[in-house]
């Protein structure tokens, strides 16, 4: 984020067919073995590109774009939109949250706002399982700083010495006469209340410090337990034995060409296999997003080395400010199964060709030519039961379309057994054309999909009239 200032200085068959089938980082649990690594990160400006975005690698240098390059997660409170995502796994593997800046730029805030008058809050997400996440809550970290005005990049690492998280970002004061960035931490258990923030970097005289990520060392590797980079005009490393201990200078990356005025957002990555390490590092003064710089010993800068052209490759979005996590085979598994690449359709009415379904502030209805991402959904595997479908929104992932009663709700799916059912069709033959197709529900197989007066229903079908209602095209 620093160039703020320079700135502101077998799975789903054809569509229409039937379906067939169904840190930072913490201490490191993946082993050798284990088989891939998870990015989040954002992938640019504006509502949509400020969101949380999942990326994969098999080898932590070639990425492939999960959910077909489209975002994941969608923050529903405060700005709207979020920037530069810590992915944190708790040290027995049983939760993770997802820690981000509550920022939204060119869609309602301004740099100049945001640096100056921008949200105190952070946006946290929790899972159990990677897969299904709680609905994102606002975390105020820099409100009890005085004249805290921002809180922007924030981060999490484990903290053995306090059994805790030690929770560390950047917020705008004035302090001495100098009003400035710089980093504050504090700690918490849950990420939901937090102990009183205290000053944890501070750099001389008026020099800023935004971006800051730690990763932990193993022994024998360097001197230090931990290792920081850091964007603050240059990328500064530092190491420590303690988290919130003494920290000592160890140089930075200028020596082989890299400055805070060509890259920021300092992403570590460590290889599964080996004690090698990637420092991953945005050009966002070229534009680029991110490339690797690979070492193996973080704290030491002779070791770094700038990446061969062709040995790597960030996949087809931009990667932005974010985090890497080592993942395990079941963990690997599960994010692969979800994020499956699955185009999105349109559902289109039979006897109102020019209307499709979409949701509108989630309730659900058919209109006229809808083209925009309200009516674009990705049929999904169903949530429950063998060969059925779920009907997740694209620009609201983790939404599906769900009946409650008779009414039809884009609902975040909660995880439990009775959204499932709820959210679960079989795709039949269309009752008014067997070309086309109508969507049984799981729960109460005697009623189908229709719409009524242009609103989607849950209703048994019984007239010719409702067998037209209650047929649908899968289309792009």
């Amino acid at each position: 984020m620093r160039a703020v200032l320079s700135r502101l200085a077998a799975m789903l068959v054809a569509a229409g067919l039937l379906f067939t089938a169904q840190v930072l980082i913490t201490p490191q649990r993946a082993a050798a073995a284990d088989p891939g690594y998870l990015m989040t990160h954002f992938i640019g400006e504006g509502s949509t590109r400020q969101q949380m975005y999942f990326s994969y690698s098999s080898d932590g240098l070639n990425w492939t774009d999960l959910n077909g390059g489209g975002m994941t997660l969608r923050s529903t409170v405060g700005t709207r939109g979020v920037r530069d995502p810590a992915l944190v796994r708790s040290p027995d593997g049983s939760k993770y949250w997802i820690i981000a800046t509550d920022l939204c730029i060119d869609c309602g805030q301004t740099w100049s706002q945001s640096i100056n008058n921008g949200s105190r809050n952070l946006v946290v997400w929790e899972s159990n399982d990677l897969v299904t996440w709680s609905a994102p809550w606002l975390l105020n970290v820099a409100g009890a700083i005085p004249d805290g005005r921002n809180a922007w990049a924030p981060e999490a690492i484990w903290d053995p010495a306090g059994n805790n998280y030690v929770l560390y970002w950047a917020t705008n004061t004035p302090l001495n006469g100098v009003t400035k960035h710089r980093i504050h931490y504090a700690r918490t258990t849950d990420f939901r209340t937090i102990t009183t923030p205290q000053i944890y970097i501070e750099r001389p005289g008026s020099q800023e410090i935004i971006d800051t990520q730690i990763v932990e060392v193993p022994s024998g590797v360097g001197n230090y337990r931990y290792v920081r980079a850091s964007g603050d005009g240059q990328i500064t490393l530092e190491g420590s034995n303690s988290i919130l201990g003494t920290w000592t200078s160890l140089g930075n990356l200028s020596g082989i060409g890299l400055t805070g005025s060509q890259v920021e957002g300092p992403m570590w990555m460590k290889f599964r296999d080996r004690n090698e390490w990637t420092l991953y590092l945005d050009q966002y003064a070229a534009g680029k997003g991110y490339m690797p710089v690979t070492t193996t010993n973080p704290s030491a800068t002779g070791t770094y080395k700038l990446p061969t052209s062709g040995t790597y490759s960030l996949g087809g979005t931009k990667k932005r400010h974010g985090s890497i996590l080592n993942l395990t085979a079941a963990e690997d598994a599960r994010i692969q199964a979800r994020w499956v690449n699955t185009p999105a359709r349109r559902l289109q009415s039979f006897n109102f060709q020019d209307r499709y379904v979409r949701h509108a502030n989630f309730d659900v209805r058919i209109d006229q030519n809808v083209t925009n991402e309200d009516a674009q959904f990705r049929p999904r595997p169903g949530l429950v039961g063998t060969g059925t479908v779920s009907f997740e929104s694209v620009n609201f992932p983790g939404y599906y379309l769900r009946h409650d009663g008779t009414d039809f709700q884009l609902v975040r799916n909660d995880g439990t057994t009775a959204f499932a059912e709820d959210a679960t069709f079989r795709q039949v033959a269309g009752l008014a054309d067997a070309t086309w197709s109508s969507f049984q529900s799981y729960n109460h197989p005697d009623r189908y999909i229709r719409h009524y007066a242009y609103q989607l229903k849950l209703d048994p079908i019984t007239t010719a009239t409702a067998r037209s209602d209650a047929t649908f095209r899968l289309t792009s």
